[in-house]
């Protein structure tokens, strides 16, 4: 068996950045201690989920990679010999600014960066306010845990990310998550959400023999606009395995640091059972460039 030892913080944030940051560093120091080699942190980790409103000061929260971040978290990483997945607002360049999930290696240099791809517009959710869509695509980082097929929140939906990070031989799929309940919707609404976005990365894991990891954050954010309630995030943080099993799932109301043993080498064997990618018919597959089949 080749077994990896997964950190995953679940956290609650507030608009005290350092704070944050020195709450993500406690729990990252934590994890280490348990015996944690691969630590996942949530999207956008540093500060309040800011995209709730539109407002150009908000970019002065971005930052350049490397930079003061990939600096504190690299010695974290350097100092307990993990490796660490995080989630930054780059500053690119004045005026292109990307969702960036960057990862360090355990030596506290960065493996490589994921620039999320699929960018939302939603009420409380204006993120094409603030990211450009990356550019770099879909491609694993090597580490020295894995290949780490490294997607970001909206990314989740989309099988088709997932299974071009699986083609590149990714060893498991990461997903840094920001993701909560609409005050509107009713109770039952809201947990068909909750389900549904656990359900279609469990598919992932189904339809690509891989692990996943989704990290989210926790906890209520007030919208600072007050046109809505603002958004009660809903933790629920998981481990699935390869065949879409639940190996942990966080609280769905509280913070939460776990660590989760995952074999990487079961993938194989699951593969073997089930060999999703020998019977692929891709000379078939051209329509899925398009938009739309009329």
């Amino acid at each position: 068996m080749r077994n990896i030892q997964i950190g995953l913080l679940q956290q609650h944030n507030t608009s005290d950045i350092e704070d944050n940051k020195r709450r993500l560093a406690e729990g990252i120091t934590l994890l280490a201690q348990q015996g944690a080699q691969l630590i996942v942190l949530q999207e956008l980790h540093n500060a309040l989920y800011f995209c709730q409103v539109e407002s150009v000061d908000h970019f002065d929260l971005a930052e350049p990679i490397p930079g003061p971040s990939t600096e504190f978290y690299g010695q974290l990483a350097r100092e307990l010999g993990v490796v660490i997945v995080t989630s930054l607002f780059e500053r690119r360049a004045p005026g292109l600014y990307h969702n960036t999930a960057v990862v360090l290696e355990r030596d506290g240099t960065i493996a490589g960066r994921y620039r999320k791809m699929h960018i939302p517009d939603d009420p409380a959710y204006y993120e094409k306010f603030y990211f450009t869509p990356g550019d770099i695509g879909f491609h694993p980082i090597d580490t020295s845990v894995g290949r780490l097929g490294v997607l970001v929140c909206w990314d989740q939906w989309y099988p088709e990310a997932a299974r071009l990070m699986a083609l590149q031989g990714a060893d498991l799929l990461i997903y840094p998550t920001a993701i909560g309940y609409e005050s509107s919707d009713t109770p039952e609404e809201q947990q068909r959400q909750r389900e549904a976005w656990t359900t279609v990365q469990r598919g992932h894991a189904v339809a690509n023999g891989l692990p996943v990891v989704t990290v989210n954050r926790v906890g209520y954010e007030p919208d600072p606009s007050g046109q809505t309630h603002g958004i009660q995030f809903w933790g629920s943080s998981f481990v699935a395995g390869p065949q879409g099993e639940l190996l942990y799932r966080a609280s769905d109301s509280e913070e939460a640091a776990a660590v989760i043993t995952v074999d990487l080498d079961h993938s194989e064997q699951v593969r073997r059972w089930w060999p999703f990618l020998r019977d692929r018919r891709i000379e078939a597959y051209d329509d899925i460039l398009k938009r739309f089949v009329d």
